[in-house]
């Protein structure tokens, strides 16, 4: 019975003692602050990481995150400088310099996002408004040979891309903002800013696709009346060459022609100069087979020339 009290009683002390000791005893991370408060009053900051202690139910420890923390501000409608609206999504990134005035001022996390994103954005608007929108975006839109756009990066004149100027503009600005003063020192440090997208908004997007459908189509009859230009300019260049062609060589016939009509007429006439009477004789042949074709009667004076090499042979000429 004693060993069995004994064993109840240690138990008990083990269950008070862990008990105790986790009111007592808390761990901080490396990743963290730790502040002790007794009924609200901060008591010590805790920096370094390790096993601490704190008084039991009077005290109390919050743990804030010492690496970056990130905050996705709602996309808002914003006016650049030609007051033309671009749907602008932004998210932000700061850490906790300060662990007693982001407690005293901020309280918690939840808090600090809808704070320091309002100053953000405030801040961001009023840029956006003084930037056109190649600034905005970050580059220029350059139509292709095939139609297609193509953005172009854009720098300012120190050779920073034009929307990471803007960004850094915010982000010190924004910093400026909350070190003006001691109420707006949230012990917080805004480290960056950037701008996920810069969109139309909804109500203007269809009014921009049909304004893009339509310098398409203007593209479209370009390319199409530049293509039908060419092809009268090689069909009217063919056609060119074609008639010079024929020319040529119509020229070139008519050429050979002429020398062989040339050549055949001084063949003729050596032949004529040699045998006058044979040339005669083969002419008188030639027209008995014209004008005597078969089975024929033809009634012709005796002494027509035409019967000339039928009454005889002639004597050879001398």
């Amino acid at each position: 019975m004693k060993l069995k009290g004994i064993g109840i009683i240690l138990i008990v002390a083990i269950v008070v003692g862990g008990i105790v000791a986790s009111q007592v005893l808390f761990v901080v991370d490396q990743t963290q602050y730790g502040v002790v408060t007794r009924f609200g009053e901060i008591q010590r900051i805790i920096k370094t990481p390790g096993l601490q202690s704190k008084l039991p139910v009077v005290e109390s420890v919050t743990r804030f995150d010492k690496r970056l923390l990130r905050i996705d501000v709602p996309a808002e409608s914003m006016p650049d400088r030609e007051q033309q609206f671009l749907e602008i999504d932004a998210y932000v990134r700061y850490r906790i310099i300060n662990p007693r005035k982001f407690l005293e001022r901020l309280r918690d996390e939840f808090t600090a996002a809808d704070r320091i994103g309002r100053i953000v954005m405030s801040e961001l608007r009023r840029v956006v408004a003084g930037s056109d929108r190649t600034e905005i975006i970050g580059g220029i839109a350059q139509s292709q040979p095939d139609g297609t756009l193509v953005v172009i990066p854009h720098k300012t004149a120190e050779g920073v891309y034009t929307r990471e100027a803007l960004t850094k503009q915010v982000l010190r600005d924004s910093n400026k903002v909350i070190g003006a003063s001691d109420l707006q020192d949230f012990g917080i440090e805004i480290v960056d800013v950037r701008i996920k997208a810069a969109d139309f908004p909804g109500t203007v997007e269809q009014t921009v696709f049909n304004r893009m459908r339509t310098e398409r189509d203007v593209q479209g009859q370009r390319m199409r009346a530049e293509g039908e230009e060419q092809h009268l300019t090689i069909t009217t260049d063919v056609d060119r060459q074609v008639a010079i062609i024929l020319a040529e060589a119509d020229r070139t016939a008519n050429t050979v022609r002429g020398e062989g009509e040339a050549q055949a007429i001084e063949i003729l006439a050596d032949a004529l100069e040699k045998d006058p009477e044979f040339f005669a004789f083969r002419r008188s042949l030639e027209a008995y087979g014209k004008i005597l074709p078969q089975k024929s009667i033809v009634v012709l004076s005796s002494e027509n020339d035409l019967f000339k090499y039928l009454e005889g042979p002639l004597e050879p000429t001398k």
